[in-house]
């Protein structure tokens, strides 16, 4: 949530910001007639609420006395339903300002690129050479239909489309991955391993901005009179573990790593990616969530970013990091660099890792704040959030690049400790 200040004082120069960043259309006149309402109400709501603190004190001055009351009570309970109906009211205005708060996206920070979609976005660098095959090259679809190892038509009869079902070796390289990631963000990069829930409730979900406005990419359960939802990412519960809190200086950063299974209904994808594993309704990532100050912010993102990299080089995987565009960042995020995997079959990079910072849009929805020893007053922190990385799309990558002639698939160096023995998938 941007501050809401920008929405009271400066509403018109907020529309345009936006409007040039985002392509995002603020109702400035329908907000300003809102606020003034609010101001209105609120004004009458004060004075009804200090007559009747006068009033009250007075009618407990009088019976002391020994004196009537009748007089000042009935004063009392002629202006009671005007106050009543005052609160409601203001009560309801502040509720629509705020549902059109939540509904406005981040301001992009000065230093990313303007551009409408993906076709603007502004390559940093490529690591790697694209390995040159000397024999037909195959998809990871074909290359794990051997044995029925990946299996989309046993997943369709369990679940329906975007599923798969993962066999043999297969599964024990999609568990690899998780694992070698997973050490290597806490051995060398520092993060706390973190366990956390994958049904959420609807508050952990606004804190970070999945709610209200991406509810229809969400799975929703309903058990008796309890709702809760699937997590899209463990971004959520591990940002809003700091929800509602006062972190200490000495604590931050907060780096936190979690593997997790993540569910996304895919609403708005199009019939995108149809084929294999590229986009599926369930998957798995092991997510990096950081909280600092604002000082720390940017520097924390680049770090974030580099521990994503970290892992494709280590797997000998090539690939190319992005400063994404104004027009293609996530709706939370200040900046966001992604990093794409080389895929030969589709002769093209492909995203594995999105890294945003979200700056304090996050930590003002949560309330999730530090206190700064220099004032002792707590301030708002800056929240970011990375892949690292999509266990699923880095199978695909290590099936793709390390593939044989005779369809067998090499096992990279760095995840044989974690294979049982196996150097090679055949």
């Amino acid at each position: 949530m941007l501050d809401p200040a920008l929405l009271r004082q400066h509403p018109a120069d907020l529309a345009e910001r936006l409007r040039n960043a985002r392509g995002f259309e603020l109702d400035v006149s329908g907000l300003e007639s809102l606020e003034a309402d609010r101001k209105r109400i609120q004004v009458r709501t004060q004075e009804l609420q200090s007559l009747r603190n006068s009033r009250s004190k007075a009618i407990g001055q009088a019976k002391a006395k020994g004196e009537d009351v009748s007089a000042i009570m009935a004063e009392v309970a002629a202006f009671a339903d005007e106050l009543k109906a005052s609160e409601v009211a203001l009560d309801e205005l502040r509720d629509k300002i705020e549902a059109i708060a939540l509904g406005i996206p981040n301001l992009p920070a000065a230093d990313v690129p303007a551009g409408a979609d993906e076709a603007d976005n502004v390559e940093q660098k490529r690591w790697g050479t694209p390995r040159s095959f000397d024999f037909p090259v195959l998809d990871h679809v074909e290359l794990g239909a051997r044995n029925r190892w990946l299996d989309a038509e046993t997943a369709a009869k369990l679940s329906g489309s975007r599923f798969t079902v993962l066999r043999g070796p297969l599964a024990r390289l999609h568990r690899a991955l998780a694992q070698f990631m997973l050490d290597l963000h806490t051995d060398t990069h520092g993060y706390q391993e973190t366990n956390v829930p994958a049904l959420v409730n609807a508050d952990s979900l606004r804190g970070t901005s999945q709610l209200p406005k991406f509810e229809d990419d969400l799975f929703k359960t309903a058990v008796g009179e309890s709702t809760r939802y699937l997590i899209p990412t463990s971004e959520v519960p591990l940002t809003n573990i700091v929800r509602d809190e006062i972190i200490d200086a000495d604590d931050l950063p907060l780096r936190m790593t979690a593997h997790s299974l993540c569910f996304r209904a895919e609403a708005g994808s199009g019939g995108r990616d149809v084929r294999g594993m590229i986009r599926q309704h369930q998957f798995e990532k092991v997510e990096l969530v950081a909280a600092c100050t604002a000082a720390q912010s940017e520097d924390e993102h680049q770090r974030m970013t580099r521990c994503a990299e970290v892992v494709l080089e280590t797997l000998g995987l090539p690939y190319r990091k992005v400063l994404l565009c104004t027009g293609d960042m996530g709706f939370a995020a200040v900046k966001t660099y992604d990093l794409e995997v080389w895929l030969p079959s589709q002769d093209t990079y492909r995203e594995i890792s999105s890294c945003s910072n979200c700056g304090d849009f996050q930590a003002r929805r949560m309330q999730a704040r530090w206190r700064n020893p220099e004032t002792g007053k707590p301030e708002l922190l800056h929240t970011l959030n990375g892949s690292g990385v999509a266990v699923g799309r880095a199978m695909i990558a290590v099936m793709e690049n390390y593939q044989n002639a005779d369809g067998s698939i090499t096992v990279p160096d760095a995840l044989k400790p974690y294979m049982g023995g196996l150097d090679t998938i055949a």
